[in-house]
């Protein structure tokens, strides 16, 4: 009778340690990533920006990084890495550990125009990436250098359509949002100009301000030559008028109807980041965008804070490559 007891006992010790086993081997992956998520981060950030320094990718992830190490309590670090229309920078990042060390500040251009202008790329931005945290809404003015013998839109256009061929313009790169929005005025006004692209909005502006090139839809960083006199600026290439420039008219209401050259910047992370840590980048960035400083910052460089969830920052991605795509297929641009 003894002897039935302790067996009894015994039996009922084993399936309890092999269910508690079992539990421990169900549930470790959600405890791994629930202690990952507490800990993190543990030491600093990187943030690769897909374009050269100056430009408006570079100036909005370091106006950003500085809050977010202080929030987070790390360092975060900003490495460029242009190429390719963002690509370079891109893959780059979809390639690293999803750890949450590493994250990539992009237009949003990457997104929603390379996959339509490159036949081949190393990664898939839909599928490789994932979207953490929208920036901003940025711009793009048309400005031109200031021997150019036109004052307003309605001058530019006229004089553009009566030498056709004898105007360039500069972009950040085949497929920028620079680029298109010139694509765009040549469909809708009919006239052609040489395209010339760069490896980054900074270096097409200081050919601009050089008289190398004679207009150029600026992303925001000319703006301070603008005011300065370097620049003539002639129309907005959104739907609505900047509220730095209250008196310049849109493209839209200068005759070009539905112009719209906006694109949304922001953060991505490699597909596979801890979804925790994810939303609290989000909620953090999202935290700093709603600071005073952070708007006048973002505003400065002609852009609106924009803070989304990252299911809003991806559908807006995807209707803005619905919107560019038409544009591309009509032009037939490709990339680099």
């Amino acid at each position: 009778m003894q002897k039935n007891k302790r067996t009894h006992l015994s039996s009922q010790f084993t399936r309890r340690t092999l269910a508690a086993s079992l539990s421990v081997l169900l549930l470790g992956p959600v405890l791994f990533v629930d202690a990952l998520a507490q800990a993190w981060p543990s030491k600093p950030i990187k943030v690769v920006v897909n374009f050269p320094p100056g430009g408006a990718a570079d100036q909005i992830a370091r106006a950003v990084g500085i809050p977010l190490a202080e929030a987070l309590g790390q360092p975060v670090v900003i490495e460029n890495r242009g190429g390719a229309n963002g690509n370079l920078g891109g893959d780059m990042v979809a390639k690293s550990a999803p750890d949450g060390y590493t994250f990539l500040m992009s237009s949003g251009g990457m997104v929603s125009v390379n996959p339509h202008i490159y036949a081949r790329m190393t990664f898939d931005p839909t599928k490789d990436l994932v979207p953490v945290a929208s920036a901003a809404r940025v711009l793009v003015f048309l400005v031109a250098k200031p021997s150019l013998p036109v004052d307003n839109i309605q001058g530019f256009l006229k004089y553009a359509k009566e030498n056709p061929g004898k105007l360039s313009y500069g972009s950040a790169g085949n497929g920028s949002s620079p680029h298109l929005a010139g694509e765009m005025m040549k469909s809708q006004a009919g006239f052609f100009a040489v395209h010339v692209p760069y490896r980054g909005a900074a270096p097409a502006l200081q050919d601009v301000l050089a008289g190398q090139l004679d207009f150029y839809f600026d992303p925001g960083i000319g703006l301070g030559q603008v005011r300065a006199g370097k620049l003539k600026l002639l129309a907005v290439g959104s739907l609505k008028r900047s509220p730095l420039f209250p008196n310049v008219p849109t493209l839209d209401e200068s005759g070009l109807k539905g112009f719209d050259a906006d694109t949304v910047f922001g953060f991505y992370a490699p597909a596979g980041t801890p979804a925790d840590v994810i939303a609290k980048v989000n909620r953090e960035i999202n935290r700093i965008l709603s600071t005073q400083a952070l708007k006048d910052r973002i505003q400065n460089l002609g852009g609106e804070a924009l803070p989304l969830t990252p299911a809003e920052f991806g559908a807006r991605a995807t209707e803005d490559a619905k919107r560019f795509g038409e544009i591309i297929r009509e032009r037939k641009i490709v990339g680099d």
